[in-house]
């Protein structure tokens, strides 16, 4: 007796599970707007466990076509996020423009010694502690530009000048957005 009604339990929670993934599927069908796309697609560039601060990648969406841009620095990624943003729901195509950096231990040596001087200033330490950093070392050829977002002019110049003493092969271009810019009088 209680054989049959653990079975008819079990086979009730069965249908009902299955009838709530086929409403879940069937909302993930609904028209997305560009905004929601747009979230849906940041938050799984931010997941994808091999995006780290050697990669910048950006995107625009217009009516459900997403722009991939930016650079990695392993093929593989190049292809894994493309395909990770082609099943969010509402996109409607992908345009992969990221940029795959060289393949070069001088450069792989470079990117460290760059994270080692920027992330161990007490300045700037605290951005180490994210999970995904929000200082990004782009290396292409020796050449290091700096992508991400940091609080103040201040942690904008200091990174600039540590990045610099990490002996790369040309002037560190500084693209680091500041979120709280100084007030000008």
């Amino acid at each position: 007796m209680k054989t049959r009604m653990l079975g008819r339990f079990l086979m009730a929670s069965a249908l009902m599970a299955g009838a709530a993934a086929a409403s879940t599927k069937a909302s993930a069908n609904l028209p997305q707007s560009d905004s929601d796309i747009a979230a849906n697609v940041r938050h799984e560039v931010l997941m994808y466990p091999h995006y780290s601060i050697w990669d910048d990648v950006g995107f625009r969406v217009v009516d459900g076509n997403v722009d991939l841009q930016g650079a990695v620095n392993q093929p593989f990624k190049k292809q894994d996020i493309e395909r990770l943003v082609q099943k969010v729901p509402g996109v409607a195509s992908v345009t992969n423009d990221i940029k795959v950096l060289p393949l070069s231990s001088m450069d792989d040596r470079l990117r460290v010694q760059v994270a080692n001087a920027i992330y161990r200033d007490p300045v700037l330490s605290g951005y180490a502690m994210r999970a995904v950093p929000a200082i990004h070392i782009i290396v292409e050829y020796g050449h290091v530009t700096l992508t991400g977002m940091v609080n103040s002019d201040m942690e904008k110049q200091i990174a600039g000048v540590r990045a610099a003493s990490g002996l790369s092969f040309g002037p560190v271009t500084n693209n680091l957005v500041v979120e709280h810019p100084a007030k000008k009088s």
